[in-house]
């Protein structure tokens, strides 16, 4: 399945507006709640959509997120996110209950994709993205969320 959005706009338009939304803000909440806000209501096909910033202890707590209510601490290695964390790598897993460790937050995510937020190599939170259908994310995906991440990572 490729990368949908719910309305017209190209991967370009929603960078921009991205950019736009958080250029002028230097605080980190309002900041990633905005983004997950237009994230959720741009794609399509997904169930959960926010992040986990990096803690003093280097496990994840639950940021802003639009969604069910989420698993609020994961441990480093821990599930995917806590995998992509540890690797300091994007992680796009087709089939949520294939992969070793998951946490199933909600059991109806099939398919997710965790972008680490780096800056000059220190990962300092994960967007997390969850579907209920299974193989959901594409390589196309993956690269329009590592430029959102990109976006927020300058704001740390």
């Amino acid at each position: 399945m490729s990368f949908e959005l719910q309305d017209s706009g190209t991967y370009e338009d929603i960078v921009l507006q991205a950019k736009a939304l958080i250029e002028d803000e230097p605080e980190l909440v309002p900041n990633m709640a905005n983004l997950s806000a237009l994230l959720n209501l741009i794609l399509k096909n997904i169930n959960w959509v926010g992040f986990y910033t990096v803690q003093p202890d280097g496990n994840l707590l639950l940021g802003p997120f639009q969604g069910k209510p989420a698993c609020i601490r994961i441990k480093a290695g821990r599930g995917v996110c806590g995998t992509a964390l540890a690797e300091k790598k994007t992680l796009r897993v087709a089939d949520v209950h294939a992969f070793p460790g998951h946490i199933a937050c909600d059991s109806a995510s099939r398919a997710e994709i965790v972008v680490p937020v780096m800056k000059d190599g220190k990962v300092y939170a994960v967007l997390d993205v969850d579907s209920p259908f299974e193989d959901r994310f594409t390589a196309e995906d993956e690269a329009f969320l590592e430029k959102i991440a990109a976006l927020l990572a300058e704001k740390f």
